[in-house]
């Protein structure tokens, strides 16, 4: 069963969470998209976050698309914790957003920023896209079942080489096999992933979207691969209570890092 999407809420959302004297608060950076379904699942996300830590003030950014965007919600801050919303490290994270944060430190030179990692690559996304298979009917695991792992790609063949990785190590937990596919940028793409495995005589085969939101390649993907043969496409990661686990442990690992005046 997918998971039902998230319906955004009526009216502004405030920049940040409540008022938690002592905790740096964490400013998360997503890409942004314009499909609104993205921004309402980042919302649901650091929603989880606030409910796990109510001390921790929580404020969201983007890179593109969406506001506010970084200046906007770091205003008014003298520390914060800026942690990326993204599950690779490639441009995005190694150039843009500290790009972004160097304009913000240029009008603001008072301000602590702790930069933090990405969210991937980590043991507990993997876990997410097993919960997310389960959730479509897909046995954790099964050596009948080949997945295509399918991240958003990269022109950055070292992101895309991490993907490939994951997928590798994912063989592990004793599917059929696992291989790795992208939604753009690179080969293959989910549906020669998909062909390839039925011509090597895989007995099914599933695709797991490793993609935090819904939009255009999350639709692209799940149709593509439909398309070629796929049995069943889960959903995207989402809300996933590993994202959450997982963003959390980044935070309190960016606050031991020491602070610099400028990232990048």
């Amino acid at each position: 069963m997918r998971h039902s999407p998230v319906i955004p809420s009526r009216g502004s959302v405030p920049l940040a969470g409540g008022a938690a004297p002592g905790r740096v608060p964490l400013v998360a950076v997503a890409h942004g998209s314009r499909d609104p379904r993205a921004a309402a699942t980042v919302a649901a996300l650091l929603d989880r976050v606030r409910l796990a830590r109510p001390e921790v003030p929580v404020r969201v950014a983007y890179l593109d698309h969406c506001t506010p965007a970084l200046g906007q919600a770091l205003s008014g801050l003298q520390e914060a914790v800026v942690l990326p919303l993204l599950l690779t490290e490639a441009y995005h994270s190694r150039v843009d957003l500290p790009a972004a944060l160097n304009e913000v430190r240029a009008r603001e030179p008072r301000l602590r920023v702790h930069y933090g990692s990405t969210l991937g690559p980590h043991p507990l996304l993997l876990t997410a896209l097993e919960r997310r298979l389960a959730e479509a009917g897909v046995r954790a695991g099964d050596p009948e079942t080949a997945v295509v792992l399918v991240s958003a790609g990269s022109s950055d063949a070292r992101a895309n080489a991490v993907i490939a990785g994951q997928a590798r190590a994912w063989r592990r937990s004793g599917w059929w096999t696992v291989s790795a596919g992208y939604a753009s940028a690179a080969d293959p793409s989910p549906a020669e992933a998909v062909a390839a495995l039925r011509r090597a005589g895989a007995p099914k085969v599933v695709v797991a979207p490793y993609l935090l939101a819904p939009g255009y390649f999350a639709d692209k993907v799940r149709q593509t691969s439909l398309e070629a043969g796929a049995a069943v496409v889960s959903d995207v990661l989402g809300p996933a209570p590993e994202l959450v686990e997982v963003l959390l442990e980044r935070y309190e690992a960016a606050q031991r890092q020491p602070v610099s005046s400028l990232v990048g």
